[in-house]
């Protein structure tokens, strides 16, 4: 097993004590376990072995012996016994947007259902509709939830699909007559979600022989061969691999085509007959003769144009733009001067202050924005008055002890319903810099959260809106909102919009993040980490930006600290 399947294993644990009703202390235990492990960033099963994983802060005996027993049989016999007492159809329940415990637990026990296939017929037949507090509202909304859940089954985060292609070539690399493997097709892209993972293998030998060595690989339950030189694996996880051989000297061309988007590798074909040559499955013909292609930039510089990234192929205007020499020069996590958006024990993250100065030094940024949750945020721990004058002095100790990175004193704070910010005015005053973001309230319609938002950035404190739409990948859609009007305040006022790195956002959707600098918007990157071990997220988020076209000149944190602290300034003398 690996880190992921250890923490869904924990909230699964969780989820069926909840559903049993069980002391809400233990519930909580199983909670904080999956989430300390979740921002561990070392190896679990050495950190095990060594004894680290217990001195980390949320992981209890219990639960330690939990992930002991996982890593070493594969297996829990707590989860087993608790899926013979409780359906498990009930835990599917819980991923459906407005169906807590209470209301689960309700419509088992008075329609007698188990599974999300009885949820859906009682939802359509109007039985839902008449549990008390439910009505034809919910039902609908639940349906909705239920098609949400069959749409992105498929579909994994990009970082877990990103993990297991980066294991899988490695093993692919270990076999014999293999000269080259490479990730391809969507995660080589940086898309958010991804359906299956694609690989191109430069082999010595024949292929059918690579084919027959695939199809000995760990975990690989079924093995076809779909054509020539292409084989589609599944493996006992359902993950599904296409992989495309090829000589070492057409490598770079076969990498150009399994990478996509399919749109653009049309574009690409077009630009190859305008310019007289012949674009097929053996690689680029000009003359009668293939062009050499072992790497992708003699694709590119044999159909006459720039280079174009991985994460740009998507036909959305990079063809025309390498054609007239005018792509721009992506943002790169190198670029990044601060690391914003962090959450410290002072609310609901586990690091504290000298561990993000240390992590902040080590990862070579100039400053780092600690920002923990408002007082309203109950749920994450917020901080309170008292909370904040300590927190403050810690940050100043720290700061007096680091003269390298500094230290920002930032907070999180929710935009209320009303679209006022959390805290009074002088309570904001006392930060270097806020991030206001919406926690709550979901369910306001677009003219409603829109006119919330834009409120909202009437508070001159306010210098970014994090998590601009509030979307949780493959578990909740963001909720309705006219981004143009917002995009266009934030110009006109200053205030930078976030591209929240958290995997499970990669919100600012990469296809807005275009139109927001287009628009004039400058654009934060924001880790959203609860530990030290979150800091590999600003790469997520970087990869979003590349995909939005997006420069280092239009990134607020990309800029030193004196101008970030000047854009703070600016907007609160214009406010």
């Amino acid at each position: 097993m690996d880190k992921r399947e250890i923490v869904h294993l924990l909230e699964q644990i969780a989820a069926f004590l909840e559903l049993k009703g069980d002391n809400v202390f233990r519930i909580r235990a199983y909670h904080n376990a999956a989430r300390a492990i979740a921002h561990f960033s070392g190896d679990i099963d050495k950190a095990l072995e060594s004894g680290e994983l217990a001195q980390v802060s949320g992981v209890g005996a219990g639960t330690l012996e939990i992930v002991r027993e996982a890593l070493q049989t594969g297996r829990v016999q707590t989860l087993e016994s608790l899926r013979e007492e409780i359906p498990p159809g009930l835990v599917e329940m819980l991923k459906i947007s407005g169906l807590g415990v209470a209301k689960v637990q309700q419509i088992h026990q008075t329609l007698g259902i188990t599974t999300l296939a009885e949820l859906e017929e009682a939802a359509r037949d109007g039985r839902l509709a008449k549990l008390p507090r439910f009505g034809q509202r919910t039902a609908q909304k639940i349906l909705r939830g239920l098609q949400f859940l069959q749409e992105v089954a498929e579909y994994k985060l990009f970082h877990h699909a990103k993990a297991e292609a980066d294991r899988l070539a490695l093993a692919i690399a270990d076999l014999p007559g293999v000269a080259g493997v490479a990730v391809a097709g969507s995660v080589r892209r940086s898309r958010e979600v991804i359906r299956d993972l694609d690989f191109v293998v430069a082999v010595d030998d024949r292929s059918e022989e690579l084919g027959r060595r695939l199809g000995t690989l760990v975990g690989v339950a079924e093995f076809v061969g779909t054509a020539p030189g292409e084989f589609s694996l599944r493996f006992a996880s359902d993950t599904m691999a296409d992989v495309y051989a090829c000589r070492p000297n057409d490598f770079g061309f076969t990498l150009v085509r399994a990478t996509g988007s399919q749109e653009h590798v049309n574009g690409l074909m077009q630009r190859a007959e305008a310019l007289g040559m012949s674009w097929t499955d053996r690689g680029l013909i000009r003359d009668g003769a293939p062009v050499p292609a072992p790497d992708e930039h003699d694709v590119y510089r044999a159909l006459e144009m720039q280079f174009i990234p991985p994460e740009l192929r998507e036909n959305t205007g990079e063809i025309d733009a390498a054609i007239e020499q005018r792509l721009p020069h992506l943002l790169s996590v190198s670029d990044l001067r601060g690391f914003l958006h962090c959450h410290s024990n002072y609310s609901d993250g586990t690091s504290t202050v000298r561990d993000w100065a240390v992590a902040a030094r080590e990862g070579g940024y100039e400053y780092i924005g600690i920002t923990d949750h408002s007082a309203a945020a109950t749920y994450a721990g917020g901080l309170y008055t008292e909370a904040i004058g300590r927190q403050h002095v810690e940050i100043d100790a720290v700061n007096a002890e680091f003269a390298d990175v500094r230290v920002l004193k930032g907070v999180e704070v929710d935009i209320l319903e009303s679209g006022t910010l959390d805290y009074d005015d002088e309570t904001r005053a006392r930060f270097d810099f806020l991030i206001a973001s919406v926690h709550n309230g979901f369910g306001q319609d677009r003219d409603a959260m829109t006119a919330r938002i834009l409120k909202a950035m009437d508070d001159p404190h306010m210098g970014i809106l994090g998590h601009p739409t509030g979307r949780l990948l493959l578990s909740r859609n963001a909720y309705p909102i006219d981004l143009e009007a917002v995009f266009d305040k934030a110009a006109a006022v200053g205030i930078a919009i976030e591209i929240n790195a958290d995997p499970q956002r990669l919100d600012l959707d990469w296809r807005s993040v275009r139109e927001a600098t287009n628009r004039g918007v400058t654009i934060s990157i924001g880790a959203d980490a609860h530990s030290t071990g979150g800091m590999g997220n600003m790469s997520l988020g970087v990869g979003i930006g590349r995909k939005g076209w997006l420069t280092a000149d239009q990134v607020l944190n990309a800029r030193p600290l004196e101008k970030f602290l000047e854009h703070v300034a600016a907007r609160r003398q214009r406010g």
